[in-house]
């Protein structure tokens, strides 16, 4: 049997899955692909990579729909649809387009499926979101999958899930982030363990907010908060507006004992940036509620 050929997108990928975004970006440009799929392929990691920095113009201006194929596409109908903010219209429209487009494909290939997995995931049709996915045997569809189960709180769905992940590539790197995830949700003596997982990656390639923040949930999850604290810190050193990362310094603000206009900051810095983050549309309606309710049990006014 002939050995099988390196990938020469390895290093790319790998990028893109630890969150290293902008090294993602630079090896893809700088390589030249032989084949004609190994153009597309390398194209829809880097475009990939540029909707993870929210930078949906690029994407936008680059793909022209009319020429595109249906991955590229789908890539293109992600981009448009986390650029439309809050513009719901705008959402149901990329969603329609979404349909149309994979009812005019015979055979959806994985990152098409992959694709519109995302937008159904983030459209919290999730029931959609597993259809799709079902269909598709690429451990990137699976790791999607993984993490809606695990939103659904099914950790037991999620772990049969990632067996089929390990059958097919125990040693990928975002079948050992996948265990990291489902790890998580063990008992405590487990959670060690996908600090471990974290940690490795982070010794193997580079510590990105993806993996530090990792970690520090993982610590945060055995009480060792002001460990979780310092890597939290370095995380936002590497990127300061990722929002993992201020999610997870507004809980450990409380969790340190550092003053609330620390915590406060943070919040303020999230809702700059990340309106439509679901962290952040949950607890504006818990604020709302709570008004709400402060009203209607305040004391009446005297006359």
């Amino acid at each position: 049997m002939a050995p099988s050929q390196p990938d020469i997108l390895f290093d790319i990928k790998n990028a893109y899955y630890i969150g290293n975004f902008q090294h993602c970006i630079n090896e893809a440009q700088k390589l030249k692909a032989g084949s004609a799929e190994e153009q597309q392929e390398r194209d829809m990691y880097m475009y990939r990579a540029y909707i993870a920095q929210k930078k949906y113009r690029v994407v936008l201006d680059e793909v022209d729909r009319r020429h595109a194929s249906p991955d590229m596409l789908a890539i293109r109908m992600l981009a448009d649809y986390l650029a439309s903010g809050s513009d719901i219209n705008k959402k149901d429209q990329v969603v329609n387009q979404l349909g149309e487009l994979l009812a005019s494909v015979d055979l959806p290939s994985p990152i098409l499926l992959l694709m519109a997995g995302y937008i159904y995931n983030l459209q919290q049709d999730l029931a959609q979101a597993l259809r799709i996915l079902q269909n598709a045997d690429s451990l990137e569809c699976y790791a999607l999958q993984v993490q809606i189960y695990l939103s659904m709180n099914r950790p037991d769905l999620a772990k049969n899930q990632l067996k089929h992940m390990q059958e097919k590539d125990e040693d990928a790197t975002i079948t050992q982030l996948a265990q990291a995830w489902v790890t998580l949700c063990h008992a405590v003596e487990k959670r060690q363990e996908s600090f471990y997982i974290y940690q490795e990656l982070s010794d193997k390639y580079s510590p990105t907010p993806i993996l530090l923040n990792g970690q520090v949930y993982a610590l945060g999850c055995q009480g060792k908060y002001e460990d979780a604290d310092t890597l939290a810190q370095e995380a936002l050193d590497k990127d300061s507006n990722n929002p993992e990362t201020l999610i997870n310094l507004i809980m450990l603000s409380q969790k340190v004992g550092k003053q609330p206009e620390v915590g406060s900051r943070y919040l303020t810095q999230l809702r700059d940036s990340h309106q439509a983050h679901p962290y952040l549309v949950n607890y504006m309606e818990k604020e709302q509620e709570f008004d709400r309710l402060t009203m209607q049990f305040a004391p009446a006014a005297s006359i």
